[in-house]
Formats: C-alpha cells, structure tokens, sequence
C-alpha cells in the first residue's frame, strides 16, 4: 500500500478532503506576492519622452531633447540635487509656464527644482518646485537667484534664446556649477537668426554657436602648438560638448588629462 492510501485509510475521505484544501491556502500563502503595476505617473516616471507629453512641455514634440536628457541625466535619476532651469515658459501669459519644471520634477524624485523667469511665475511653487524672477541679460540678477539657490548641479538655458542673454548667462553662471555638474542650451537655432540677434554668418565670433564651438577647441587646448596660448577658465573646466539638433549639453570637470604633442613633434620641440 502506498504512503497516499496508508494516509487515507487513517484519516478517511472527509479529513483527505480537508487536508487538500488546507496544502492549497497554505501554497497560496507561501508563494510571492505578483508585482504591483504601477499606474498614473508613477508609471511613466521613467521615460522623459512620456513625462515631457503628459505636462505638455515642447522639449518633446517640438523639440528632441528629452532623449538626449535621459542619457546624460540618468545618473541623478535617485539623487538630491539642485536643479535650476532658465525660463520657465509662458511668457508674459498669466498662469502659463511650469511645464518642464513639473516633468523635472516628476523624473528626479529627490531633487529640487528652481526656475528663473523675468516674469512672476510664482503661481508654479509646490513642494520641491521654486520660481523667481530674475533677468538673464543681468549678470547681477544671475548671481542674485544662484545666490538663493546655493549648490548648482544642473543648469538648463531655455530663457530667451538671444545670443547676447545666452553668452551672459553662460560666463555668469558655468563658473558657478559644481564639478561634475552638467550645462545645457537649448533651442540654439536662434544662434542663425538675426531677427533673434543671431547670425547670418556661421562664422561670426559672437553668437551664442560661436562661443559653445570654441568650447569644443577648448577641450583639446593641450594640443595648442602656440606656447603663449594662456588656457581660459572653460578650458580647463569643460571635459565634454555634446551637440544635438538645437541643443548643447557641456559636463564640467577638470581638463588636464596631458599631451604627447611634444614627442610628436619632435622636429618642432628639438631645440626647447
């Protein structure tokens, strides 16, 4: 007789029947829970390209930038930071604006948030989300907001797209982001357009492309042949320029990594 029936026989058909369905509750109770699908927000939270169409903002759409925030924003997806974006959109219009501070908002759960806007945009202020006014084209007013604000880790330039406002913005407030921070420019067709103080002439030094092309010279500076070549402050800090349509990402870091220039070139380095 087998152990099935040497137990059925003791217990009988009845207690059979009910030691079958205690086994079946006990497995139930015994095997891991099924994940819960997140919904609403939480189930996009981390896809850039969905939050930035859920809050309406054009970085998506528009525009192409979310993908390309996504790969070089990823690494801050669970950290505390600062986050401070120049222009808050919705110009003049009462109660427009705040679009992409709120996806900024929804993709870095432990960040704060900052806006500067050269109008009120104070209607945008929630937890972890706080606006102030403040003009690009005054270095005053920059150092003012990242004043409030303290530690920069992430600046993004979406303000008026002006060359001049761009440049300013650029040489006041690079400086001040933390090494490893990340710099970005947006919509940098403007810099073609002399209807939006751009220009005509790709070749024009002071135009908001001009100034991030030299940036990417700047990264090679060790390779300059010229021995009176003194590096300038973004030389020695920009270890990356990334240019995407319409967008330049810079990664600030110490730039010194060295040259073989002069074992190249021996010819030219025989007599120093």
């Amino acid at each position: 007789m087998s152990m099935r029936e040497t137990v059925k026989s003791v217990l009988g058909e009845k207690n059979m029947r009910v030691l079958r369905r205690l086994k079946r509750r006990v497995r139930k109770l015994t095997q891991p829970a099924k994940p819960v699908k997140p919904t609403g927000l939480d189930a996009i939270s981390d896809d850039l390209n969905k939050l930035a169409v859920h809050f309406k903002t054009d970085k998506w759409g528009t525009h192409r930038y979310t993908q390309h925030y996504q790969r070089h924003l990823q690494h801050l997806k669970k950290e505390s930071f600062n986050l401070l974006e120049i222009g808050v959109g919705g110009y003049s219009r009462a109660g427009q604006g705040g679009a992409s501070l709120r996806m900024w908002k929804a993709f870095f759960p432990k960040a704060q948030i900052f806006g500067m806007d050269i109008q009120d945009k104070s209607f945008v202020d929630e937890d972890r989300i706080t606006t102030f006014i403040g003009d690009q084209s005054d270095p005053s007013s920059l150092n003012a907001v990242a004043d409030k604000i303290g530690d920069l880790d992430v600046i993004i330039d979406d303000g008026s797209h002006r060359s001049p406002h761009v440049l300013t913005t650029f040489a006041t407030l690079f400086p001040r982001l933390k090494d490893g921070g990340i710099y970005a420019v947006e919509d940098t067709q403007s810099s073609y357009w002399p209807e939006w103080m751009g220009s005509e002439d790709r070749d024009a030094p002071n135009t908001s492309m001009a100034m991030l092309k030299r940036l990417a010279d700047g990264l090679n500076y060790e390779e300059f042949v010229d021995e009176n070549y003194q590096p300038t402050y973004t030389d020695l800090n920009v270890v990356a320029v990334h240019f995407y349509h319409n967008l330049v990402i810079i990664e600030k870091g110490r730039n010194a990594e060295g040259t073989n220039k002069r074992s190249a070139l021996k010819q030219r380095y025989a007599k120093s």
